[in-house]
């Protein structure tokens, strides 16, 4: 039963049993995080070492949980009404300062990005609770975040006003508060603890919302290849054969999300027994593969700046670690929509660390068309046996 059969209220969306649209506020709100994924892989460009991707996986996932959380509440909160509407469009500006700080949120600018991330998690958690009845079914589950959203704000104040490896540590405290939280229902002393069936929520629209985040984070890398190529005097074959390996192996993690898995997902949460679990579950691994196609976008960069260049440990790494961060969040996004372990992507994995010992008897232009080779060639077996799949499952209804 949805929330709106339990307690009508205004501001939620109306649930009529179809696929609920993503509406154009969601979308002009989803602008500014194309400007945070470009912040992320330009940053962990010039910061190519292990306090640099710690640092950088901490951003990441920050800037993910203020996409996932307003996703959440748009999900069962209508943005086209007034003040949900306010609510959005108010929440960009601390977006985008946040955004803007990311660059230097280690530096000088670490209580400019925490106290705009706090503004974010617990100025939208707070909206919602005060429009909420108490004897509402969400006010409960409202109330609980907003306690762990306030607990994680006041680490990230903390460790702002500190540096160096303490920020860091104070950092991850309060981006495992609000990411295990959820895992336990919120649960919180006083206030109980939320069941995922609680979570209510209009699966079609979720999975629709992170495709078009997946989407976005694609676009920013050909958008930072296209940039190279642009700022580039002389257009060799060497930085056109870059260019060229870097949209193929975007294509091929394009194909293994949305030319496979795109549509069965959204089925999958949408027909789901429970899919406020389900849709937990999808930020999780989401988070994995968006991950891998930031981490992707820093490879194709350095292929693009440097084509001739002779690999380094850390660009060895570097070109092998996006591919293998994002086959396996695939790994686990289509456990969850099929059931099994693709044995595609693990014949992936195992190709790409074959790669490693082979990159230092080659340069970025060829270590990157080899890794570009191993995605494109997971892409051909995987859609053979998606294609099987779908026959038999084709087959199985007709003979229903």
């Amino acid at each position: 039963m949805s929330v709106n059969q339990h307690a009508p209220h205004p501001l939620l969306r109306h649930r009529d049993g179809h696929h609920a649209r993503v509406t154009f506020e969601e979308l002009m709100f989803d602008l500014v995080y194309v400007f945070a994924v470009t912040q992320l892989s330009h940053g962990l460009l010039t910061h190519l070492t292990l306090v640099g991707v710690m640092e950088t996986l901490i951003l990441w996932f920050a800037v993910w949980l203020g996409w996932q959380y307003t996703g959440w509440v748009t999900n069962w909160f209508d943005p086209e009404t007034p003040l949900i509407r306010g609510l959005v469009f108010a929440l960009m500006i601390p977006a985008l300062l946040m955004a803007a700080s990311i660059p230097e949120a280690f530096g000088e600018r670490g209580l400019v990005f925490a106290l705009a991330y706090g503004l974010i998690q617990v100025g939208r958690t707070g909206f919602i609770v005060l429009q909420l009845p108490c004897e509402h079914p969400l006010a409960d589950n409202f109330r609980r975040m907003l306690g762990w959203v306030v607990v994680a704000a006041l680490f990230w104040v903390a460790g702002a006003c500190v540096a160096g490896p303490l920020r860091i540590g104070l950092w991850l405290i309060a981006v495992l508060c609000e990411y295990v939280s959820p895992m336990f229902g919120f649960a919180f002393p006083g206030l109980g603890r939320s069941r995922t069936s609680d979570w209510t929520i209009e699966g079609g629209h979720l999975a629709e919302r992170c495709q078009l985040f997946v989407i976005v984070a694609l676009g920013e890398t050909l958008l930072a290849s296209g940039a190279v190529l642009g700022e580039t005097a002389h257009w060799n074959s060497p930085i056109l054969l870059g260019l060229l390996a870097t949209f193929l192996g975007t294509l091929a993690m394009w194909w293994l999300y949305f030319g496979t898995a795109g549509k069965d997902a959204t089925l999958r949460i949408t027909n789901a027994g429970d899919p406020g679990r389900l849709g937990a579950y999808f930020h999780y691994i989401h988070a994995i593969l968006l991950a891998g196609i930031i981490t992707t976008a820093v490879g194709n960069d350095l292929v693009m700046l440097h084509p001739d260049r002779q690999l380094s440990t850390v660009d060895a790494v570097t070109l092998v670690a996006g591919p293998m961060i994002y086959l396996s969040g695939s790994i686990l996004y289509k456990r969850v929509v099929y059931h099994v372990v693709p044995k595609s992507h693990l014949g992936g994995l195992l190709l790409l660390l074959v790669l490693v010992p082979v990159a230092y008897a080659t340069d970025l232009l060829l270590m990157s068309w080899l890794s570009t080779a191993v995605m494109l060639l997971v892409c051909v077996i995987e859609g053979r046996v998606v294609r099987r799949y779908r026959a038999r499952h084709a087959n199985a209804t007709l003979k229903h």
